[in-house]
């Protein structure tokens, strides 16, 4: 028996269909929750178990094969002194950040009930976030928007940002490289963000704007930039 017979076959719908092709793909448990882990730029294997609670080490690093496979990751070495592997998304893989936004979107009101099993990162508020102040409702300003909250701090880039804070590597990453966002703070923001979880679903969700926000006293902008004061409707 040659080895080509040996290998599974991979899994298919085997219908010739847009979308049954993508769910080939992207369909498998994680693998969509992996993609959004990996906007925010360059990643080890072990960031992404930390912030993938549940899933097992087989599992994330079968899913991550298979997305070297399809063509929607990369795993490279950084250079000394790292000296470690990371994983990226390809020109294809960040391609799913739209279909992440609309996603996210759908789901939001199924987090307007918080379980207490329910893990949480503040990062993961990221994709839909984007997606809303990205939107006709946005401050239409580009820059980088650092976002506060009781669970944590993570980093926007709207438009085309540049630099914004150090990569993986240590180097200053940039939009498109680094990624669309960043979990902690930003190096240099142009504005700022600080709010509750709450108000960032809401946000998400598009039934408030951060100008409501600012007026009801639920959330504070702080900066004096061109974006700081579109988000505040100035």
């Amino acid at each position: 028996m040659s080895k080509l017979s040996r290998m599974p076959r991979r899994r298919s719908y085997d219908q010739y269909c847009a979308a049954a092709r993508a769910l080939d793909a992207v369909g498998d448990r994680w693998t969509l929750l992996i993609v959004r882990e990996l906007l925010a730029g360059p990643r080890r294997y072990t960031d992404l178990h930390a912030d993938l609670p549940g899933v097992s080490t087989d599992v994330l690093a079968s899913r991550l094969k298979d997305m070297e496979r399809d063509g929607l990751a990369t795993r490279r070495k950084l250079p000394p002194p790292a000296a470690a592997y990371v994983y990226e998304l390809t020109e294809r893989g960040r391609g799913l950040l739209p279909v992440l936004g609309a996603l996210a979107e759908w789901g939001a009101p199924a987090l307007r009930e918080r379980l207490p099993t329910d893990a949480v990162r503040a990062h993961w508020f990221a994709v839909p976030l984007l997606r809303a102040l990205s939107g006709p409702a946005g401050p239409q300003a580009e820059g980088v928007v650092e976002v506060r909250l009781d669970e944590g701090v993570f980093h926007l880039r709207l438009g085309a940002a540049g630099p914004a804070g150090e990569g993986v590597d240590g180097t200053e990453g940039v939009h498109g490289s680094e990624g669309v966002y960043g979990d902690g703070p930003a190096g240099r923001p142009d504005a700022c963000l600080v709010l509750d979880a709450v108000a960032c679903r809401e946000l998400s969700e598009g039934s408030l704007t951060v100008a409501d926000g600012v007026r009801d006293g639920r959330i504070e902008v702080v900066g004096d930039g061109v974006l700081a004061k579109a988000l505040r409707g100035e």
